[in-house]
């Protein structure tokens, strides 16, 4: 049912808070979404076209989706993923949707269904709950919607009052849909859809074609990207042309957090890995040397860094090698912090020029590790939890076990980290309402007076972001 129709979704049980926690989500409820970080297309704005057919909207993209059925022996390709050869996949959206349903149930319980049924109730209008026996009366509704004009990208996103929008581009991108969005007045600096510096592609030495992708930063900047000096002039290059397009963030997903100062070994191990050499250790060593290096950058640029680590990705090989990256195949590892971002934390922690987001896979960092390093670093800040964190359970504990230490203010709000458009507005509302929910308890605890509780709510869900982002600033 819409969430006009049952409005304590997700908020406290026990009557008193629950009151209380329907007082602070009012607050909120219809601030705008600030999105920092997320991997929606930016085409999809600048060219502002009809969504397609349902299903390869909101299923055939959404990992979260198809990997669920994968688990129970439902192959990508009968969802309609596309394959790295080519080979054929099914096309026909009402059969990727009646499968889906099918299996609706396998989603009982977990934020994917709770994010589904809201995009379809709140996004889309829809009453009907969704189920075998439905599934083609669904599909034709939203069929119908998405032919409307009120439903087509630039509609829905002034609908769901989003004020920022923060996509992620390699820096092999051309930029050309941000070029596009600024001249329609959407984009640039002080724009409604940002792009983000994410390197890992040039960085990563295991990553597909990285030898490749340096020739082409190469060839994009002009510089000499045989030598180390000339890779880092590319890459300052970029950050330049990114931050013109409106950039005020880098973002970088490493498999650990370890950061590590090479000095003159830096120009050998590149140098050996361009030429096809890289010895074991190596990948790792030269990832954790140019988070340094990118610090050091930042400090000249202004880019907000964000450290994405944890995520082993492609682990299941088979998916990788028929269906590619970022289709379900990545699960989580255990990720230390206080000794892997120490050189980082010796150069730079205490420079307040610096901005480091962290993010985690492991929870169980929360209280050891990541609370008592951004208690104690002026770098640093902590981000939401994401990906496989990102449900109302895990955003309650983030609160619980963070805030005791670091508290409200050295966390950087909510990121909803989406390639799914449609389900921004919602994921948004579900960390309000988490955070309401938690609010309230302190006050009813006697903890926090109410008037702070409300001050602390529009902080979390509107302030803390901008001003973390450094959205409104001009850059360097």
């Amino acid at each position: 049912m819409p969430t006009s129709t049952r409005p304590d979704l997700l908020l406290p049980a026990e009557p008193g808070q629950r009151a209380l926690a329907r007082e602070l989500y009012a607050l909120v409820a219809r601030l705008p979404v600030i999105s920092p970080h997320g991997h929606v297309d930016p085409g999809l704005l600048a060219d502002d076209e009809p969504f397609p057919d349902p299903s390869r909207l909101l299923i055939v993209p959404d990992h979260y989706l198809t990997r669920m059925l994968f688990s129970q022996g439902v192959l990508p390709a009968e969802l309609g993923v596309p394959t790295r050869d080519g080979s054929p996949v099914e096309t026909d959206g009402r059969r990727i949707w009646r499968r889906f349903a099918e299996h609706w149930h396998l989603f009982r319980g977990t934020p994917s269904r709770l994010w589904l049924e809201q995009t379809l109730t709140e996004v889309f209008g829809l009453d009907a709950r969704l189920s075998p026996q439905t599934a083609d009366e669904v599909y034709d509704a939203l069929a119908a919607r998405l032919a409307e004009p009120d439903f087509r990208p630039r509609a829905l996103f002034e609908r769901f009052n989003i004020e920022v929008l923060a996509t992620t581009e390699s820096p092999l991108d051309d930029l050309s849909r941000h070029a596009k969005l600024a001249a329609d007045g959407w984009g640039g600096p002080g724009g409604r859809v940002v792009t983000t510096f994410r390197p890992d592609n040039v960085v990563d030495l295991e990553f597909e074609d990285w030898s490749a992708n340096v020739d082409r930063l190469g060839e994009i900047t002009g510089e000499d990207t045989g030598t180390y000096q000339g890779y880092l002039a590319a890459l300052r290059a970029r950050r330049e042309a990114f931050i013109a397009a409106g950039a005020t963030s880098s973002d970088h997903g490493h498999l650990t957090a370890r950061t590590l100062d090479l000095g003159a070994d830096a120009a050998a191990l590149f140098d050996r890995a361009r030429r096809g050499r890289a010895e074991p250790g190596d990948t790792e060593a030269f990832q954790a040397h140019m988070l340094l290096e990118f610090a050091r950058m930042s400090l000249d640029d202004g880019l907000v860094m964000q450290l994405h680590p944890g995520a082993v990705r492609n682990h299941n090989r088979w998916l990788h090698a028929r269906h590619g990256r970022d289709v379900g195949g990545d699960v989580p590892q255990a990720t230390e912090f206080v000794h892997a971002l120490a050189p980082l934390l010796d150069a730079y922690g205490n420079d307040p020029r610096l901005r480091v987001v962290l993010y985690t896979l492991d929870e169980d960092t929360f209280t050891r590790e990541l609370a008592p390093l951004a208690g104690g670093y002026a770098a640093l800040v902590l981000g939401a939890p994401w990906w496989f964190l990102d449900s109302p359970e895990v955003l309650r504990r983030f609160r619980e076990t963070v805030t005791e230490t670091a508290g409200f203010y050295n966390t950087a709000g909510f990121v909803d980290d989406t390639r799914a458009f449609c389900s921004i507005p919602v994921r948004h509302d579900v960390a309000r309402r988490v955070d309401a929910g938690f609010l309230a308890r302190l006050v009813a605890e006697h903890r926090l007076p109410m008037d702070e509780a409300a001050e602390t709510i529009v902080d979390l869900a509107y302030r803390l972001p901008k001003q973390v982002f450094k959205f409104g600033e001009k850059q360097a």
